[in-house]
């Protein structure tokens, strides 16, 4: 089905890996982490199916795109790919699906059931994979849930952890705590924990502050557009100003500056719930590489990691310090020490 694999091309515009002088791991690790492609849907933007499996047979309720990127994704400037996407699904309208055009669906429709159950925070059984798997896939379950971990880790920044190992039982889960279950804002919609992550990509691997100009440079080449609505951001730059706001981000207007600009900085709460060689790993495996890849950030990140081991020992030794003294403290009142004449002087009763 030539029409239909014409339509997945993969449109990158990441941060490119810099040479690090080992071109065999380089190739180890892309071939570890392999680009893969991912469907979006902005009937899900509206509401995601709730607690339910959804009706494969009826075809993919959504437009399929081809990016391993949420900031890939089509916006309005690509009505041109759009019509060529719809003339290569038109050729192959009707025609059964390939063997492996049938794997890739089932695998989208488990991505967004792992999404809806996110969203209501409920347990991820292996008998609920393996209705999205179905019969004639069985021998392929673990393929299907490590492709679609990967998508939901470099889309959204959510990973799938094995809660129960007995009874096979699994959960997204973030890796920044923000509200709502990652949409920021209450409501129906995608994560945006994703996003979020690659904000903060951009401004460690930028010398850790960068200007809103930019930012939407960069996101300009995504089809990431100020002021208008994305299908999966909503709108990104109220998106930006809820990220301030929850402080995952800090903004400051440029000194001096004519006309006034703002710049980015991360915020106390990234600080708190991320650190540099989580974000740089997050942008490796987007862009199908190895941290190592990123030689310079690589070493910076690990010099982040030493010393936030060494602020931790010294806050435990500290503390530990502090319950001991607290201790000694608490006997010294509860249990005075003994007066020596009353201890020593035998008693005069006659028994």
């Amino acid at each position: 089905m030539p029409g239909r694999h014409k339509s997945k091309k993969c449109h990158r515009a990441q941060i490119e890996p810099q040479s690090c002088g080992n071109a065999q791991a380089t190739a180890a690790a892309a071939k570890e982490f392999p680009p893969s492609f991912s469907t979006q849907c902005e009937g899900i933007s509206q509401g995601l199916p709730v607690g339910g499996s959804l009706n494969i047979s009826q075809g993919p309720q959504c437009s399929p795109t081809t990016p391993n990127s949420f900031v890939a994704i089509a916006g309005p400037e690509s009505d041109k790919a759009s019509s060529s996407q719809d003339e290569d699904e038109a050729d192959s309208f009707g025609a059964p699906l390939s063997v492996e055009d049938d794997f890739e669906r089932r695998t989208e429709a488990l991505e967004l059931f792992f999404l809806s159950m996110y969203e209501v925070k409920k347990p991820i059984t292996k008998k609920d994979v393996l209705r999205f798997v179905g019969e004639d896939y069985q021998d392929r379950f673990c393929e299907m849930l490590k492709k679609a971990s990967h998508e939901m880790e470099i889309l959204f920044a959510l990973y799938i952890n094995e809660v129960d190992s007995k009874n096979n039982s699994y959960a997204l889960v973030s890796k920044l705590k923000l509200p709502n279950n990652g949409r920021v804002r209450p409501g129906k919609g995608f994560p945006k924990t994703g996003f979020l992550m690659h904000i903060l990509s951009l401004i460690f691997m930028h010398g850790n502050c960068v200007s809103e100009e930019f930012i939407w440079n960069d996101l300009r080449g995504k089809q990431v557009y100020p002021g208008r609505k994305h299908c999966i951001l909503g709108d990104p730059k109220k998106l930006l100003t809820d990220f301030v706001r929850l402080k995952y981000l800090e903004c400051h207007q440029v000194p001096h500056s004519d006309p006034p600009c703002s710049e980015f900085l991360w915020g106390p709460k990234a600080h708190l719930e991320s650190s540099k060689m989580e974000v740089l790993e997050f942008c490796a495996k987007v862009n199908g590489t190895h941290p190592r890849a990123y030689p310079r950030f690589y070493e910076e990140a690990l010099r982040e990691k030493v010393e936030r081991a060494r602020a931790r020992e010294a806050a435990m030794a500290a503390t530990s310090a502090q319950i001991r003294a607290s201790f000694r403290a608490m006997a010294s009142t509860t249990f005075p020490p003994i007066e020596k004449s009353k201890a020593c002087c035998p008693s005069h009763q006659n028994i």
